[in-house]
């Protein structure tokens, strides 16, 4: 490597489970940024569908190996967490093993493969923190409580032992401080690389309908019952209030990634299915599940705005994307959306309830020539902070530097 010149890295990725989701994307979009930039580049995972996963894992752009992709992801739907504890161990083990050491090894989610990784000694490890896993898993029962005090134990310590550790959000930074207290003690403070959106394949749209979108995983924790409700609530909003427009016109598309496999997917689908039908407005509601990305991408263009309705979402791809495809966004005065959204000028930042939400949503019914101004102005927002050619600049720095720290 040549001092103060560009670096040509072998770079590793390890993440559970490459399906469709915003920690995916980030992870494609990291191997995607960190090829473009001259670097050798390989996905490790346990689970790889063609079918159902981002289009630039089957281009050829960098490769992607499967391994343990036979062992289980639950007992009847139990002990979620220690299978994708054993299912990345099988992944780091066969890395450790079957391959020449790599520079640095990239990992995000699950913090126990790092002391696997580390033992090639002359590989770096780097882990990109989404959200400590012990807030989002459940702590409901003693049974639980007993079952995760060794996870929860395991990713704090192990997390530590990483060589660089990244975070999506300066809330999810604030977040590890008071979660991980002893590695916040320790001075042990992750660095902020927000996610990115690739601006490129988003036009400018040159139609539009009164539509609504909404965008998420059907898992409870992102809350689409709040879009259901909001909708239903607009709908029944007196025509003055909407300016004469009939609300028969108006219509709400929910777009969920979408995994047979998982129980609450399926079930989530149908209990939103149903509240749309108890609202009486099923038949101005279209659910569309696991949709490609082109086909993502036109919805987004036809659309008056994007409803982003989780609370406390650690970051958010979601809105990025919406903005990209010159669409403000409504989403939660909480979390990440607070640090991507300009309240006012980019979207509306709204207390999770549908009188709010649906009070932003008249506003862009009222005045559709605002909404597009917005975005106008959403777009160029995230193409100055959130690209993908700024995201990749930043992880490449980063990379670059911890990798020559291991030679200085």
């Amino acid at each position: 490597m040549e001092k103060g010149g560009s670096s040509k890295l072998n770079i590793a990725i390890i993440h559970p489970d490459l399906g469709i989701g915003g920690a995916e994307r980030l992870i494609v979009d990291a191997a995607v940024e960190l090829a473009s930039h001259g670097h050798n580049v390989h996905i490790f995972t346990a689970h790889h569908d063609k079918n159902r996963c981002f289009e630039e894992t089957k281009a050829g752009i960098f490769p992607v190996t499967v391994y343990g992709s036979f062992l289980p992801r639950h007992i009847f739907y139990h002990l979620h967490a220690l299978f994708a504890y054993l299912r990345c161990l099988f992944v780091a083990f066969c890395v450790l093993f079957m391959w020449p050491s790599f520079d640095v090894i990239l990992a995000d989610q699950v913090s126990v493969v790092i002391p696997i990784l580390k033992l090639k000694r002359s590989t770096k490890v780097v882990f990109y923190c989404h959200f400590p896993d012990l807030l989002l898993a459940e702590h409901s029962t003693f049974l639980r409580r007993v079952y995760r005090k060794p996870i929860d134990y395991i990713e704090e310590k192990t997390t530590g032992m990483a060589d660089l550790i990244l975070v999506n959000s300066k809330f999810t930074a604030s977040t590890f401080a008071k979660t991980f207290k002893r590695l916040d003690a320790q001075g042990n403070r992750p660095a902020v690389l927000y996610p990115a959106v690739n601006v490129e394949q988003f036009k400018e749209p040159h139609s539009l309908k009164f539509n609504f979108l909404s965008v998420n995983r059907f898992e409870r924790k992102k809350n689409i019952e709040l879009a259901i409700s909001a909708f239903a609530m607009l709908c029944s909003l007196e025509g003055d209030v909407l300016h004469g427009h009939d609300i028969s016109n108006v219509s709400l598309t929910v777009v969920g990634g979408f995994d047979k496999r998982l129980k609450e997917n399926v079930e989530y689908l149908e209990e939103l299915k149903d509240l749309a039908e108890r609202k009486g407005v099923s038949n101005q509601v279209t659910f569309i599940t696991s949709c490609s990305t082109a086909e993502r991408n036109a919805l987004l263009s036809e659309c008056l705005c994007v409803l982003y309705t989780p609370k406390d979402e650690h970051f958010g791809i979601v809105p990025l994307e919406a903005m990209a495809a010159y669409k403000p966004v409504i989403a939660c005065n909480s979390g990440g959306p607070v640090e991507s959204i300009k309240n006012g000028v980019t979207g509306f930042l709204c207390d999770p309830t549908p009188e709010e939400f649906s009070q932003a949503m008249a506003k862009l019914i009222q005045d559709s020539e605002a909404a597009e101004r917005m975005g106008r102005e959403a777009r160029s927002h995230v193409v100055e902070s959130f690209s993908t050619k700024t995201f990749g600049h930043h992880l490449n720095r980063y990379l670059v530097d911890i990798h020559r720290a291991k030679e200085d």
